[in-house]
């Protein structure tokens, strides 16, 4: 029997699968592999977490000083990746890059919780570092700093949205006959296709 209905709305369909992980999955259903690249095509991958998903596309938050915003900076185009080992499913997401707004930024930053709020002062991504010791320093100066009263968001902290252009279902099946569901983006709406394991 079909898990991949070629009829469905690939977000809707993703937040089905997503909702499932999230019973599911021992540890991060929500991770996912960001992959990017520099104008040179030269990729790098990480794992970020999904912070929003809509009709609009999938959102992470990040310094925006970090290597993956400035490789999307100069590259806007991204692919992500879920696996989710408990259901034997992965979903692979290909699409363009936009930072999100001020406001959106500002929302989703307000729920995150007061010490990850204190960390995203702190932290100098993807900048050297001599020891524990001085990450430690800073996170004891912004908790002084913001011991009291609301933590703003650092302007240099936001969040980046990438709108899907492509999304490929993929679910375990035995003897691998895996099933794969391609959905591609068409100024009438997604099209879609079967393709072999």
């Amino acid at each position: 029997m079909s898990a991949i209905s070629t009829d469905a709305d690939p977000i809707e369909l993703f937040q089905t699968w997503l909702a499932e992980a999230e019973k599911s999955e021992p540890n991060d259903p929500t991770a996912m592999t960001l992959a990017t690249a520099t104008p040179d095509g030269v990729p790098s991958a990480r794992m970020v977490l999904l912070k929003g998903v809509d009709a609009d596309g999938f959102v992470f938050y990040t310094n925006l000083g970090s290597q993956k915003v400035d490789e999307l900076t100069q590259n806007p185009n991204a692919a992500l990746v879920f696996h989710w080992k408990s259901l034997r499913r992965q979903v692979r997401i290909s699409g363009t890059v936009e930072q999100v707004s001020d406001a959106e930024a500002d929302a989703y930053y307000q729920t995150r919780a007061r010490d990850s709020r204190i960390g995203a002062w702190a932290s100098k991504q993807s900048q050297p570092l001599d020891g524990l010791f001085e990450l430690e320093g800073r996170v004891a100066k912004f908790a002084v700093k913001y011991a009291i009263g609301e933590i703003p968001r650092p302007d240099f902290w936001s969040g980046f949205r990438i709108r899907p252009v492509e999304i490929e279902f993929w679910a375990d099946r035995p003897f691998r006959l895996h099933e794969r569901v391609v959905f591609h983006a068409s100024d009438t709406g997604w099209q879609t296709s079967r393709i072999y394991p």
